[in-house]
């Protein structure tokens, strides 16, 4: 008997022990599995605030999503901004009793085990909940060497969804998941997937769409709509099928959804390509700027300009001058900022569209016509074989292409030049759209500097804010910005500062100037100088308004002011209106010698319309971090540049340049845009009509066009084409057109001038003693070419 007991004693042992054991066992390993004691394991600020790249998004003023700075091209939005489609498809198919468990679904393991493994049903769904999927993505498996450590990660992912599920709601696990997901094409969360496949936002997805990109979560790289649009239908209707089976369709919908196309609007993810790229390269560089270090400049002058630019734009640098709570500077590419910006998507747009439209449809058909009968083409005539030969050589020398060869790989330079003159398959520009060819590098590079570059900025004279930015024609193609990072010379547009030192002077618009060559001799280096007076012949000796001098842009009105106020006087002017950009001490700036960039050429004709005071630009109003938080307010820099009557008095004499001189073609019969605006302007040309230059002044916009040719040797022979009327003009033109056309748009053809309070002055002078005047002058030809 008492043998018999202990038999059932120890059976009673064995029993409990293979029952209670593993319980003990999964309970002390899960212990330790919580703890993080068999392997990473989050802790509860990890939780809390996982670490993932966001994408920082850039913003017009108007609210339309223009541009983002990525390593991964992540933007986060709320479970509100999601379309129930999104949520139903999603639960529907991943997860059909999400609502009901914790975070781990034992019930749907057992599911999942008899009908997808034993009953061989695919559509079963998977074990993983959502939760866990979300566990996999924001906290990725190791690589696994055996079996067993496969089983421990799949019990910590278990942990994890469990904790995810007590620290978040169900929708915000929702939310997270979506946002976390890449869906394939750079396209990291659903916002970013919505935009890139269907142009829209994940509140707007239709109920097909959002089934496709649920479909997409069981394995993005099979169901890629752009390589495998099939197999994405298909996978897109066993959704559809899903939700039809979970009620959130009926048998008519599922129906009648599974036989439409996929329908994509797909939108390519490229910093290269979309609206306002140019201006969105100058903000990431501006944004990520370094403080200057004398030794990584080669000029002392450049330094100097960057040095105080670091100091007085708090948008210079501003990820290396700011600090995130933990210590660290701002990552543009993965900290989800929120950069707001001062340009208004409608007037980008028309200023791209002015810049493409003359250029394409007219300036270049011109340039290429006079061109293409010329051995030298594209370049001067006047020039030789060898200086063609030199030009390109250099060119060759300040290519990427040569660099990385010559440089970075040691290829000696016969094989450098050997490797240019070899042809190569190639994708390049065309206005008529990108052409696949075969050309040789060298050939490409003179290919290239056939056409015409153009750079456009406008900005609100009172607040400082750039509504339009446009750095050239392609940035694809064409890189390098020319609105604030080329500087070329500016003709007679920088003829108004000479005046302005006139007015404030004592000088009226309707002083007169004997019209007569006049000699200066440069106070610096006691050289003589006699510039040359220009086509206006029937105008020599006659004593003229300078209101019709500047009209006009007369060489020999302005030398004569420059002989009386001097260069230092006239730069001093210049720097206090807004100019950075050194400034050569010699008396032929006058007619405008000196190479200054669009974007201070514009910020100092606001001036003009701002009463004399000069507003810095501002391209950006506020950034955001992920979370909504404000970061930085940024608030204009404004100082009295000239008196409110100087300002005045100097828009009344540029009105005269489109009344009566080299403006005119805003309101002539003749051309398309018969503007009825109080406009004040200036056009410029410079030597051998290399650049061609027109600022336009309205009461509430000043806008800037430089047009002309990568290099100054390429350019139209006659002043006919070359002068800036023609080449500059009808860009600001063809914008404030569309502007003025935009009722949506706070600009009016009514908006007049405001005069200083104690106006009573009129300036309704003679030009010149019409008894003298035995010719005429062309109202639109101008005389700054000669310098």
């Amino acid at each position: 008997m008492a043998i018999s007991i202990s038999k059932r004693l120890q059976w009673k042992i064995i029993i409990w022990s293979l029952v209670v054991f593993p319980v003990v066992l999964i309970a002390v390993m899960f212990y330790n599995i919580w703890n993080g004691n068999l392997g990473f394991m989050p802790s509860f600020e990890e939780l809390e605030n996982p670490k993932s790249n966001l994408a920082s998004e850039v913003y017009s003023e108007d609210g339309e999503l223009m541009g983002t700075y990525f390593r991964e091209n992540r933007s986060t939005g709320t479970y509100n901004e999601l379309s129930p489609y999104l949520v139903d498809a999603l639960v529907s198919t991943e997860d059909q009793r999400y609502y009901k468990h914790s975070g781990v679904d034992f019930p749907g393991l057992v599911r999942v085990f008899f009908k997808t493994i034993v009953s061989g049903n695919k559509n079963a769904g998977g074990g993983s909940t959502i939760s866990q999927q979300l566990a996999k993505m924001l906290f990725p498996r190791e690589n696994f060497t055996n079996s067993l450590q496969m089983v421990n990660r799949k019990f910590r992912e278990w942990v994890i969804a469990i904790k995810l599920e007590r620290s978040y709601t169900k929708e915000e696990i929702i939310a997270m998941y979506l946002n976390q997901f890449d869906f394939m094409n750079l396209a990291v969360g659903v916002k970013s997937a919505a935009k890139i496949y269907f142009n829209t936002t994940p509140q707007d997805l239709r109920i097909e769409q959002a089934a496709m990109l649920v479909g997409m979560a069981k394995n993005p790289a099979l169901y890629n709509p752009l390589r495998r649009p099939e197999q994405t239908a298909q996978r897109r209707n066993v959704v559809l099928f899903q939700m039809l089976n979970n009620d959130k369709l009926t048998r008519a919908e599922y129906d009648s959804l599974k036989q439409l196309p996929l329908g994509l609007d797909y939108h390519k993810v490229d910093h290269k390509e979309g609206l306002a790229t140019y201006f969105r390269e100058f903000l990431r560089i501006e944004m990520n700027a370094k403080k200057p270090e004398r030794k990584n400049y080669k000029n002392k002058s450049d330094y100097e300009r960057d040095s105080i630019e670091w100091f007085t734009n708090p948008l210079r640098g501003w990820c290396n001058r700011n600090l995130k709570p933990d210590g660290s500077p701002y990552d543009i590419y993965k900290d989800g900022l929120k950069i707001y910006t001062t340009v208004n998507s409608k007037m980008q747009e028309y200023a791209e569209n002015a810049v493409r439209d003359h250029l394409k449809n007219t300036l270049q058909k011109q340039f290429d016509n006079l061109e293409k009968d010329k051995e030298n083409a594209p370049f001067s005539s006047e020039l030789t074989p060898e200086q063609v030969n030199t030009i390109m050589t250099n060119s060759m020398k300040w290519s990427e292409r040569y660099r990385v060869l010559y440089r970075v790989r040691k290829m000696p330079y016969d094989d450098v030049v050997k490797n240019f003159n070899t042809p190569t398959e190639m994708n390049v520009f065309s206005w008529h759209g990108n052409v696949d060819t075969v050309m040789t590098p060298m050939d490409s590079m003179r290919y290239y500097k056939h056409f015409l570059q153009s750079g456009f900025m406008a900005m609100d004279p009172h607040s400082g804010y750039v509504k339009a930015y446009v750095g050239g024609i392609d940035y694809h193609h064409f890189q390098y910005d020319h609105v604030t990072k080329a500087q070329r010379q500016v003709g007679s547009t920088f003829k108004p500062f000479l005046y302005t030192l006139a007015m404030m002077d004592g000088f009226t618009p309707c002083d007169r100037v004997l019209n007569v060559p006049v000699t200066i001799t440069d106070p610096e280096t006691g050289v003589v100088w006699t510039p040359k007076a220009g086509s206006s012949s029937f105008l020599d000796g006659r004593e003229l308004s300078l209101q019709y001098g500047l009209a006009q842009s007369l060489n020999n009105i302005s030398a004569w002011l420059m002989n009386r106020f001097k260069p230092k006087a006239v730069i001093q002017l210049a720097h206090n209106m807004g100019i950075k950009s050194d400034i050569p001490r010699v008396p032929s700036i006058c007619l405008g010698v000196a190479d200054l960039t669009l974007c201070e050429m514009v910020s100092a004709y606001c001036c003009f319309a701002n009463k004399g005071v000069y507003t810095q630009p501002i391209f950006v109003t506020r950034i955001e971090d992920k979370n909504g938080n404000v970061l930085a307010n940024f608030q204009p820099v404004k100082h009295e540049a000239i008196s409110e009557r100087t300002a005045y008095l100097m828009l009344t004499m540029l009105q005269g340049v489109v009344r009566k001189g080299t403006g005119s073609r805003l309101w002539r019969d003749d051309y398309p845009w018969k503007f009825k605006a109080q406009i004040a302007a200036k056009t410029g040309t410079t030597n051998e009509q290399s650049d061609g230059w027109f600022m336009g002044v309205t009461p509430n916009l000043v806008g800037g066009v430089w047009t002309g040719a990568e290099d100054r040797s390429v350019h139209f022979e006659s002043i006919t084409y070359g002068q800036g009327a023609n080449m500059a003009l009808p860009i600001w033109a063809g914008f404030m057109r569309k502007v003025y056309d935009d009722p949506s748009l706070p600009y009016s053809e009514s908006d007049v001038f405001e005069k200083p309070a104690d106006w009573n002055e009129t300036f309704d002078c003679p030009d010149y003693d019409e008894k003298q005047s035995s010719g005429s002058q062309s109202d639109d030809i101008e005389d700054e070419f000669y310098f």
